[in-house]
């Protein structure tokens, strides 16, 4: 194989500039990467750093050249007996000063399109993962050499799933499950559910496990769908004259999703009227999501007052999620509210900005929200500035084993603030912070950039947050949205609920010691 020189074209390659030491993991940062806020522009009302999602940028990757060639031996000499053909090179074209400590890398590139751009994702996302991984040691391991074995193992495939797999099996060796990649499409789902805002006709829908069947969870409020008289438990057959045999919820909704102005047609069975089906048109419109449902609770003290208790489900949170709050809140202080029900079971979490804002809803001053610890052991505390409640009514906060991330934040933000207690079971237990870059691809990568504790200097890792106050489980396992209507009258359904019977039951303890000072 001859020796590549400058005049190389290495457009079909991939190239690297390599002049600074790269083999021991540092803290210190090679690349430019800036960090540009989830809450799109909104100034945060606290103190402290908080991992925001990266840019997308392009990485150039950088190693000392003595260094790389003595770790990289095997792979220079794959190069050296044309191992990987024309698809790639090895430029060792040293003879100016220019390009004397330097060497540039081209790994070997697949001819098939799809595994080549797949390749490109594999290099943007390790950069990304070299920069800001919590771990430095990388659980353990060389990650320089974890690119090169990957970018040669991907070398022969044919297909952009064998490809995504060799990406999936890089980042399971960094030992933390929550750094990972999702594709394009499960990208858009989650920015749906991040934004708060959907074009298309206001269904959930599910497979139901023993028919395999499309069913349908619930349709939002006022939607296109719901207008339409569908219900919850109708069965989707067709959606523009396609059977969906075998079709998973993801590729349903991809379907039902369009444009808004459009029009999409569904053919329903009627789970009220066995036997019955129909055929709908439906408009796509622009459909907003609320991560809040809420209902006053009117409630009896012992002393023979009615009182009102405000109760508030926090189903995710959402860019939109503070905001619907405290418009939520503020709302039920002009009805006379007298306390306050704050739901976080099940709710797995999202942007953890969102729920910080949450916290501050319900606090003063310039207290703690949480602490962060970053990749070098460093904590700091992330604190509001000269924060306002919007009212200081007693709060209880209901947690559970589905309380997650942000939740546990909020949870322990308010609890070790002496702002709430928190009654239920113990929440899931997880203490770290990702950061979410969009990829060039139209993927996303997923990156554990710091463990956090809470303001208390509780470790909420693998541990969880064990409430002041146990429940029964009767109605744990219900169903996210039981409780479908913002603005709904009914208590009935809540009044059933152990959980809240119990948190009543606390407030009017509150109440009563107030009272009583």
């Amino acid at each position: 194989m001859e020796t590549f020189c400058s005049n190389f074209d290495l457009g079909s390659s991939i190239p690297f500039s390599i002049s600074k030491s790269l083999i021991k993991p540092t803290s210190k940062s090679l690349f430019s990467c800036r960090f540009s806020p989830l809450n799109h522009g909104k100034t945060p009302r606290f103190k402290g750093v908080v991992p925001q999602a990266l840019s997308r940028k392009e990485s150039i990757v950088q190693f000392k050249q003595n260094d790389f060639l003595e770790k990289n031996e095997n792979l220079v000499k794959w190069l050296g007996k044309g191992f990987v053909g024309l698809a790639a090179a090895l430029s060792l074209c040293c003879n100016s000063p220019a390009l004397a400590e330097s060497l540039t890398v081209a790994f070997p590139v697949s001819r098939t399109p799809e595994v080549n751009t797949v390749q490109r994702t594999l290099i943007e996302a390790w950069g990304l993962i070299r920069e800001t991984f919590v771990d430095p040691t990388f659980n353990h391991q060389d990650w320089d050499l974890k690119l090169q074995q990957t970018m040669v193992e991907m070398f022969p495939l044919r297909s952009e799933d064998a490809a995504y797999s060799k990406v999936r099996g890089m980042l399971s060796t960094l030992g933390d499950p929550y750094t990972r990649i999702i594709s394009p499409k499960e990208y858009q789902s989650f920015r749906i559910g991040s934004d708060g805002n959907l074009q298309g006709v206001g269904l959930f829908v599910s497979v139901e496990p023993n028919t395999g069947h499309l069913v349908v969870l619930s349709c939002v409020e006022n939607s296109p769908a719901a207008r339409a008289g569908i219900h919850e438990g109708d069965e989707l057959l067709e959606i523009n004259g396609e059977r969906l045999d075998g079709v998973d919820s993801e590729t349903a909704a991809q379907k039902l999703r369009g444009r808004a102005g459009t029009i999409v047609t569904v053919k329903v069975h009627s789970g009220n009227a066995p036997g019955v089906s129909s055929e709908v048109k439906l408009p796509r419109e622009v459909i907003k999501l609320s991560p809040i449902s809420s209902a006053i609770i009117p409630h009896k003290m012992p002393d023979g007052r009615l009182l009102k208790t405000g109760y508030v489900k926090l189903s995710s949170f959402s860019q939109s999620a503070a905001m619907d709050m405290e418009n939520t809140i503020q709302d039920m202080e002009t009805q006379g509210v007298q306390s306050y029900i704050l739901d976080l079971r099940n709710n797995p979490a999202s942007l953890v900005t969102a729920g910080l804002d949450v916290a501050q809803i319900w606090l003063d001053g310039d207290e703690t929200l949480v602490n962060t610890i970053d990749r070098d052991g460093n904590m700091l505390p992330i604190s509001m500035v000269d924060g306002h409640a919007v009212t200081h009514d007693p709060l209880v906060v209901l947690v559970n084993e589905g309380s997650a991330s942000a939740s546990e934040i909020l949870a322990g933000a308010l609890h070790d603030n002496g702002r709430a207690i928190l009654v239920g079971h113990k929440t899931f237990g997880k203490g770290k912070i990702q950061s979410v870059t969009q990829l060039h691809d139209g993927s996303a990568l997923f990156v554990t950039v710091a463990k956090y504790l809470s303001p208390a200097l509780h470790d909420i890792d693998q541990v969880g947050i064990t409430p002041d106050v146990q429940c029964t489980v009767d109605m744990l396992n219900s169903p996210k949205d039981t409780f479908k209507n913002k603005s709904s009258s009914s208590s009935s359904s809540l009044e059933a609920d152990s959980c809240i019977i119990v948190a009543e039951h606390e407030l009017d303890i509150q109440k009563s010691e107030g009272s009583a000072s």
